[in-house]
């Protein structure tokens, strides 16, 4: 699995948090300053309350040309970042390091290209930032979830390049896992494969993509869980 390679520019820097959008109610959006940080759609910060040692990886969710910084959270059981930020109150201070990663778009290609995006999750979240960022992009987003209302602000992406395939409830575009939509729809070989979230889900697609015959220098990946 590969992905354009890239410089990475890293550093730490203190942020004040300015809101939370709640999407579901295990699922929220965090904002907070941006300030001078510089980044490429696709690349992950890693981010924590300040004064703890605890943090967490996340992919940024806002555009480049956002005048703030955004992450997609998901509420874990045991995990202590994602509750604790969830309390978070606007003003509240925020430890970011980062920009870190390679899962991101050739920037010079990108008006050749037509790109098919498939993520499970929160896996969508380098996608929203690709997607904004690049108002022309020719893409598809296959998005896989369980439950209809996991389809995060769905109404950002234009009408017909994005499909929710939904596991547990009907109503969405496709009944059943991303997988299974990928097997009864082959993809162009051309086509530029980005595929992000769980790792049982990414095994089985990029399985399926290569008997499609899209060849694995079109495939890229990042791992969630």
């Amino acid at each position: 699995m590969s992905s354009i390679e890239q410089p990475i520019v890293t550093g730490k820097r203190i942020a004040e948090i300015l809101g939370i959008r709640e999407l579901t109610d295990s699922t929220y959006v965090l904002r907070f300053e941006r300030g001078d940080f510089d980044f490429q759609s696709g690349q992950y910060i890693v981010i924590g309350p300040q004064g703890t040692k605890q943090k967490r990886e996340y992919s940024i969710y806002s555009s480049v040309t956002s005048p703030f910084l955004e992450v997609l959270i998901k509420v874990v059981d045991d995990g202590y970042i994602s509750q604790k930020l969830r309390k978070s109150k606007p003003g509240d201070l925020l430890e970011v390091e980062g920009p870190f990663g390679y899962f991101i778009l050739d920037e010079k290609k990108i008006p050749e290209r037509n790109y098919l995006f498939i993520a499970s999750g929160t896996g969508i979240s380098p996608f929203h930032s690709m997607i904004k960022s690049n108002p022309h992009l020719k893409y598809t987003l296959l998005h896989g979830v369980r439950q209809l209302n996991e389809g995060y602000e769905r109404e950002q992406y234009e009408r017909g390049k994005y499909i929710q395939c939904t596991s547990r409830e009907k109503g969405s575009e496709f009944h059943g896992r991303v997988t299974e939509y990928l097997r009864s729809n082959p993809v162009d070989p051309n086509t530029h494969c980005y595929l992000c979230g769980n790792s049982a889900m990414i095994d089985e697609a990029y399985t399926i993509l290569e008997a499609h015959g899209v060849p694995s220098h079109h495939l890229h990946a990042e791992i969630y869980f």
